[in-house]
């Protein structure tokens, strides 16, 4: 055995750390010491150089093992040590080693078997060199083997494994041309690929096609359609297939997982009883996927039901179903649940994962309990599990929601120190803990040292910055930023308008509030509530409350309803400005559009009645708001007394001031 010149061979690569030493030198050399005493040679079994070859890990010495008895007349390889070297070399992904021994065996007149070529293909797809398995497919029989059905649903599968639709079906025509007939296997991978592909409308008229050509889709046809039905939110159509075949468990998490993602629980709960009633057991994966959509929708009483249904059915949740019910629990804040949970699942030997410290860690972050969860992160690297970038982005950007920058760079050094790279998220709550503690010159460093990580901040991490800017007072440094955005690769959306606009209006810049506006009507960035509500708020401070009321009239023309803050902007406006009945119109209004007035809209209308009316309109409306459940809060007395002063002099006595104070001023005896 002898390598042509131009070929690649594996042992010229893997070189031994130590002096190459083969066992087989005592076989070599018992039988060239019997050629020259006359003996017979020693001759191998095909058995003992297959057990040979199977029980040497190190894929050198197995291949100089393999070349060394080829070159002895003690053994003469066969198809099946072939096989099992061209398998071996297949796993280390050696894949010049794979074709040198297909030509080798070529030119010992060895016909590569379906086996063998299988084994090729398979070796091929776990290199990832898809495109050299069609190559050598294409001159099999150059190797002495003809396709076969298997050959190529082998092949087929490979180019599905790296999404090479294009290739799939010339490779089927080539079948059909070849006289083959393809099996439930072969429509199997047709299937995934069509729906990998979108093409579910393709998927189902080929089911059709099996059935018709006598091959009937088995479990794994139609659990590939109906997923991928479900996936797309196709979920009725999805039902409507499902009802013309018996149902496998499968199938049924396929349908369950999209009524979950439709938010249709009821569905999701039925389809689960029915799986029971038709004595079906449902799987853990069944299970899971409605604890999980019943946990996110808040219904944690509902999931901790269907976790006791598993137990009580005898199918055993597993560190997802856990991981679901404790982030439930965690964000409607019932901790001492959450760690009741935490023993069940330590009892039951389910030891939390990066995910289930991850999302404690996340909630308690949420309800800013920043020191249970820097012990939970104390608490994970004690048990072995390591915390990874999720944990410490989620810890910093905890702490930069509470401005506490100690915290967040505590986390930050742990997590560098620790060999982590920082993402995006990182970078952005890093840089909002350093924007609210008014560290701007750091925070644009920060900027800049992204880029050079490649890792650019992207929109969220302008929005913040540029809204810490603006509030911060420093308006030109933030339109600054906001004009350089799209060099970093970032550009501005609708929250980014709507900050820089309303520090342009703290600013009074009104100017530059109307060139902002027009280039986001240029850019077709549609307004929204907040938006309006930006506007009509600066205008109103500004004293342009004739342009506001303009605002609010286009907001209403482009079907955007005004909120409660709109209404409060208005009536404050309209009170300051001496339009007491403008104000009442509204607030009349707000009952109209099914809105009540809250106590920021009571205390400007009863400020503003105060300045211009008098105390009975105002006592009218303090009695509204009173029967309405809001009780009057001290603003609301302050604007009152200093009225009643106003009106009867510095000589009111201390009994009636005291009696205005303790709401006397609810009784119409008050203003006799």
């Amino acid at each position: 055995m002898y390598l042509k010149e131009g070929c690649s061979l594996l042992w010229k690569v893997h070189k031994p750390s130590i002096p190459f030493v083969l066992n087989t030198n005592s076989i070599l050399g018992s039988t060239e010491q019997n050629a020259q005493n006359g003996n017979s040679p020693i001759i191998l079994q095909e058995y003992d150089v297959l057990k040979r070859l199977k029980d040497e890990s190190n894929i050198s010495i197995a291949l100089e093992y393999f070349r060394s008895i080829s070159n002895s007349k003690s053994f003469k390889h066969t198809p099946s040590t072939y096989k099992m070297m061209i398998e071996k070399l297949g796993r280390q992904s050696e894949m010049d080693g794979v074709q040198y021994l297909l030509q080798q065996m070529k030119l010992e007149g060895i016909n590569c078997s379906e086996d063998i070529f299988i084994s090729v293909i398979i070796s091929y797809r776990r290199a990832g060199a898809t495109e050299q398995a069609l190559k050598t497919f294409y001159r099999i029989r150059d190797f002495g083997c003809k396709p076969t059905v298997r050959i190529y649903n082998h092949l087929l599968d490979a180019l599905l494994s790296e999404n090479w639709f294009h290739a799939i079906n010339p490779i089927y025509s080539n079948m059909k041309k070849d006289g083959l007939q393809p099996n439930v296997y072969t429509y199997n991978i047709l299937l995934k690929a069509l729906c990998k592909n979108s093409r579910i409308d393709g998927a189902c008229k080929l089911l059709i096609e099996m059935s018709n050509k006598g091959c009937s889709p088995d479990e794994v046809s139609y659990t590939t359609v109906v997923s991928s039905m479900c996936k797309t939110g196709r979920v009725a159509e999805a039902r409507e297939l499902a009802a013309g075949f018996a149902l496998s468990v499968p199938v049924y998490n396929a349908l369950i997982n999209g009524s979950c993602s439709e938010g249709n629980l009821k569905e999701a709960v039925n389809l689960l009883e029915e799986m029971v009633d038709k004595e079906l057991s449902p799987n853990v994966v069944t299970y899971t996927t409605i604890v999980n959509s019943l946990s996110d929708f808040g219904y944690i009483e509902l999931s901790l039901a269907i976790l006791a249904k598993m137990f009580v059915r005898g199918c055993s949740p597993n560190i997802q179903t856990f991981t679901c019910i404790i982030r439930g629990l965690s964000l409607q804040g019932r901790f001492h649940e959450v760690l009741d949970v935490w023993d069940r699942m330590i009892r039951d030997a389910i030891l939390p994962n990066v995910v289930t410290y991850n999302t404690l860690i996340s909630s308690l972050c949420l309800v800013g309990d920043m020191c249970a969860a820097v012990s939970v992160l104390n608490q994970m690297e004690r048990s072995g599990c390591l915390p990874n970038v999720t944990t410490f982005s989620t810890l910093i950007d905890g702490f930069a929601k509470y401005g506490d920058l100690d915290g967040a760079s505590e986390m930050w050094n742990k997590m560098i120190h620790l060999g982590y790279h920082p993402n995006v998220v990182t970078y952005t709550s890093m840089v909002e803990v350093l924007t609210r503690n008014f560290m701007f010159e750091k925070a644009y460093g920060l900027l800049e040292r992204m880029m050079m990580e490649n890792c650019p901040p992207n929109t969220v991490t302008f929005n913040i910055f540029i809204k810490h800017l603006c509030n911060s007072g420093r308006v030109d440094w933030a339109v600054q930023l906001f004009d350089q955005m799209e060099k970093y690769g970032s550009m501005p959306n609708i929250i980014t308008y709507n900050e820089l606009l309303d520090g342009l209006l703290k600013a009074k810049d009104l100017i530059m509030v109307f060139e902002l506006i027009m280039e986001m009507e240029k850019r077709e960035i549609g307004f929204d509530l907040v938006t309006y509500n930006t506007l009509v708020h600066g205008l109103c401070c500004a004293g342009k409350v004739v342009e506001a009321l303009i605002c609010v009239g286009k907001m209403l023309v482009r079907g955007i309803k005004p909120d409660t803050f709109t209404f409060n902007i208005m009536i404050n406006a309209y009170s300051k400005h001496g339009k007491v009945e403008c104000a009442i119109q509204l607030v009349d209004t707000m009952y109209a559009v099914g809105q009540r007035p809250d106590l920021i809209a009571y205390t400007s209308l009863i400020y503003g009645i105060c300045e211009s009316t008098g105390l009975e309109v105002a006592s009218t409306y303090l009695h509204r708001m009173i029967d309405e459940g809001i009780p009057p809060n001290i603003s609301i007395w302050n604007v009152l007394v200093r009225c009643l002063v106003s009106k009867i002099g510095y000589k009111v006595t201390v009994d009636r001031f005291n009696f205005v104070l303790e709401g006397g001023l609810c009784n119409d005896e008050a203003y006799s």
